[in-house]
């Protein structure tokens, strides 16, 4: 049984929300916030596009590989103690990137950031939902959503704005006046809260967290060395091992790390694969877009994330609707939109981008891509929540995480590999060649995502909502459930 401690004292919900927001913006913003500033780093560190695609992807394969371990550490030693270290960590590794002065050492900080920030992202909504109350959860996770959209969008432009005003390395001293202000409203906002008090899952951890690990890196090299080399098929072939090893020992363990059980959820199945495509597309277009705007158009970063700006407000005001919109609508409607929307955003700026493009022609495509991102983050949320069993959400997010990461990580190397065989920096014609066909590469992504978000099941009508999950105690449905879905549901 899960002892969720932190229900029994229930803070002002404003001030849970912003406790769990602030952090996870933070984390979320570091995702991208460098994406303005890489053409700088590349002058100011002499590095490589490979170098750049680590100094990216280290946080990512940090982030991803350790989200499974943070997810189980946080139910067993406590959510808020588990948060609170990566919170503080994660800024400690800040200060490290901000002192870098190679592109070694920001590739080895980026990676400890993003392990650190595997601690927040997932348990800011784990703790967001034992938090507020269950008439308020569907709110709560809009404004959630929505915060989580502001950091995606925002950080190119905030990176931008930074670089070009003051230089890259206060990209990361921001966090520290973050930090100072996040912890003491963690400590106010939010209480303690544990999920199942089991014994921990020790071989689970090493298992998940290297095949994670094997897996996303042979990611990240493919684009370096090719995806038919031999260190990237190696480390392919020992993600295949370790991840298989990890779902075998998972059906045995008697407090697995990951309960195979929420993988009978088709729900939960499809919106992580969803998620995805989103996070292919999303990552990997942005990463030459914000580049196309100074290598091609001669921006400075500052400027090159004003143009991006319509992608990173639009967002901001139709997350909130969407997490309102989501039981009348449906998360599958809202998720397939939000997928077609950016795939038709994408698509148009890959007809459009040239050596010679005007900015104002790539306006209207971003608008569409944010419209697209703002639909898609609240309902993707309501479903995982939704459909796992309540002592299950924490690791159900985890899980959701990190497959995102890997959709960030495999969009970028992929798009990395295309562009370096059809293009280059040699012009801007040449990047131009090199970024094109990475960009319908995402179209034809986030078009397939869109397909199997329709599939996602509608809720089971309420009177099903009150029946046990198997070997659980009924557990009433809630009357917020924004997929209007029972949390009891450990199946479809």
């Amino acid at each position: 049984m899960s002892t969720e401690t932190g229900a029994l004292r229930r803070p002002a919900f404003g001030l849970a929300v912003a406790a769990v927001s602030i952090p996870m913006f933070m984390v979320a913003l570091d995702n991208l916030v460098v994406t303005n500033a890489l053409a700088e780093i590349k002058r100011d560190l002499d590095t490589t596009v490979q170098g750049l695609q680590w100094i990216t992807n280290a946080y990512i394969l940090g982030f991803a590989g350790f989200l499974l371990v943070a997810a189980g550490l946080g139910d067993r030693l406590g959510r808020r103690r588990v948060f609170l270290t990566g919170l503080i960590a994660f800024t400690a590794f800040s200060i490290g990137c901000a002192l870098s002065t190679s592109d070694g050492m920001l590739i080895v900080f980026r990676a400890l950031q993003g392990i650190s920030a595997a601690a927040v992202m997932p348990l800011s909504l784990t703790m967001l939902t034992v938090a507020v109350p269950p008439e308020k959860r569907g709110v709560a996770i809009g404004v959630w959503s929505s915060v989580s959209s502001l950091a995606v969008g925002v950080a190119p432009l905030l990176g931008g704005a930074i670089t070009t005003g003051i230089g890259w390395h206060w990209l990361f001293w921001i966090n520290v006046p973050i930090c100072l202000i996040a912890v003491p409203l963690v400590l106010r906002g939010v209480g303690e809260s544990h999920g199942q008090r089991a014994g921990l899952d020790v071989l689970g951890l090493v298992l998940g967290c290297l095949g994670v690990l094997s897996l996303v890196w042979g990611i990240i090299d493919a684009g370096e060395h090719g995806w038919g080399s031999g260190r990237v098929v190696a480390l392919f072939v020992a993600a295949v091992l370790l991840l298989g090893g990890f779902v075998l020992w998972e059906r045995r363990a008697a407090a697995p790390l990951l309960p195979l059980r929420i993988y009978r959820s088709r729900a939960f199945t499809l919106v992580n694969l969803a998620s995805l495509a989103v996070y292919f597309g999303l990552f990997g277009s942005i990463f030459f877009l914000a580049q196309y705007l100074q290598v091609v158009r001669g921006h400075s970063p500052f400027v090159a994330g004003l143009w991006t700006l319509p992608w990173a407000i639009v967002p901001m005001f139709v997350a909130p609707f969407a997490g309102k919109l989501t039981p009348q609508l449906g998360a599958n409607r809202l998720i397939g939109a939000g997928l077609g929307f950016s795939a038709v955003g994408l698509g148009w700026c890959a007809l459009v981008v040239g050596a010679d493009t005007s900015d104002v022609a790539l306006v209207v495509p971003f608008i569409l891509a944010g419209l697209g991102t703002g639909l898609i983050f609240a309902p993707s949320a309501a479903v995982v929540v939704s459909s796992v069993q309540p002592q299950d959400i924490g690791k159900a997010s985890g899980t959701n995480t990190t497959v995102r990461e890997i959709g960030s990580a495999l969009g970028i190397a992929v798009l990395t590999t295309v562009f370096t065989v059809r293009g280059g920096y040699a012009s801007p014609q040449a990047f131009t060649d090199g970024m094109v066909p990475g960009l319908w590469i995402c179209v034809v992504v986030l078009l397939v995502g869109a397909v199997l978000a329709a599939a996602i099941p509608s809720p089971r009508p309420p009177a099903a909502a009150t029946a046990p999950g198997a070997g659980q105690p009924p557990v009433p449905a809630r009357s917020d459930a924004p997929a209007g879905a029972n949390p009891s549901r450990s199946d479809s």
